[in-house]
């Protein structure tokens, strides 16, 4: 274990680290030991794995957000000097750590948004993998982060390659996100409404969780990306253009005021975002596999069909009209996904149900975050109404 005399490695904790990121964020650190240490782990229910990871990193503390999995987690772990606690309010504590240098928020939906901001306060930089974050409650995080003068560090392979782009600054013109467009990018709007969970789970490029692999196949996934892009690097709406491009070896795009476009390139594999979060304004050695280019014989565009994929639109409309509009987008879509992973909803059904809660939703310009947290209950509420 960790002696406070003997730290040098930058200390981190990771939020959600049974899910996709947080596994793929700990063999960054596995293979970067002499650099990074683990000192703190989170989940919320995968209890089995959060003791294998727990046994394998050995972190100062691990918290299981689903309380009835702490007996079990504190009875795995008795042998070890490793600190065992239970619930959101001790994600929320433990961020405020003293040793603690960065905190990767990887926890999935809404749900990472409270420890998120109690990260920002204690004055711990952010890896932000969690893009709800920014969703939901943009205008709050970024005004905290530069109160409190903390980095904000992008995850999304996305977000990374603009940041990547932007390291000398120069005035933008606008930003170019790609998207792969799903595994449905040719399916014709009958096609949709008769795709099934299994279908959809199935994304061409990309190893995900199974609700960010839904939001991926219906574009919502892009559309948060749009809202997150606004806030991280300060931007109009008109600034932010989405392109569809299959093979996901460009992950984004910047294009300057004399018309110049710089792109980062790459295989599609998460860990070298999240390396470069972690290792930020360095760059780390990585033993993974290469780009080659005789591999890709021909890198396409194409513009995203929003009569098809709606929620691409609903998250545009939600960006423009700001307030607590984007706080009941999520919320509403993650009650949709909810309803189609439990074959209660069709996939088009979706979009529909997004926007009628959009339509009823009580709004607000200038929210508080007590207002995100009453705007996105509400929000939940009137979407699981719409379910039949």
């Amino acid at each position: 274990m960790k002696e406070n005399n003997q730290i040098t490695k930058k200390q981190i904790a990771i939020l959600g680290s049974t899910g996709s990121i947080g596994k793929q964020a700990l063999e960054v650190i596995e293979a970067h030991s002499n650099h990074f240490e683990v000192y703190a782990l989170t989940a919320n229910n995968q209890v089995d794995l959060l003791i294998e990871q727990a046994r394998k990193f050995l972190p100062e503390a691990v918290i299981i957000a689903n309380k009835i999995h702490y007996n079990k987690l504190k009875e795995a772990l008795a042998d070890l000097p490793i600190k065992v606690y239970a619930g959101n309010d001790a994600i929320d504590q433990i961020v405020e750590s003293e040793p603690i240098d960065l905190v990767l928020a990887a926890m999935v939906g809404y749900s990472g948004l409270r420890s998120t901001i109690h990260a920002i306060k204690a004055g711990k930089a952010i890896a932000l993998a969690n893009k709800e974050t920014m969703v939901v409650a943009g205008e709050i995080i970024t005004a905290l982060a530069m109160e409190y003068k903390v980095p904000i560090l992008p995850v999304d392979s996305e977000h990374s390659a603009i940041f990547q782009c932007l390291e000398f600054y120069n005035p933008i013109e606008k930003i170019i996100l790609t998207a792969s467009g799903g595994p449905f990018r040719n399916s014709t709007l009958d096609e949709l409404a008769l795709v099934t969970k299994h279908q959809a789970l199935k994304h061409p490029n990309w190893e995900m969780g199974a609700k960010i692999t839904i939001d991926s196949a219906s574009m919502m996934n892009k559309g948060f990306e749009v809202i997150e892009a606004k806030w991280l690097f300060n931007l109009k709406p008109d600034q932010i253009e989405v392109v569809v491009h299959p093979q996901s070896i460009i992950h984004s795009m910047v294009q300057f005021q004399d018309g110049a476009v710089k792109a980062q390139m790459g295989l599609p594999d998460m860990r070298l975002p999240i390396q470069y979060a972690f290792s930020y304004p360095e760059r780390l050695k990585m033993n993974y596999p290469r780009l080659d280019f005789n591999l890709f014989s021909s890198l396409t565009f194409e513009k995203p069909d929003l009569k098809r994929f709606r929620n691409l639109s609903l998250a545009y409309d939600a960006m423009a009209k700001g307030g607590t509009m984007p706080c009941v987008l999520n919320a509403a879509n993650e009650v949709a996904v909810d309803a189609f992973l439990h074959d209660r909803l069709g996939f088009l059904e979706m979009s529909d149900l997004i926007e009628k809660t959009m339509q009823k939703s009580s709004f607000i310009l200038k929210p508080t975050y007590e207002d995100y947290v009453a705007s996105d209950a509400e929000a939940r509420v009137l979407a699981k109404s719409f379910i039949h």
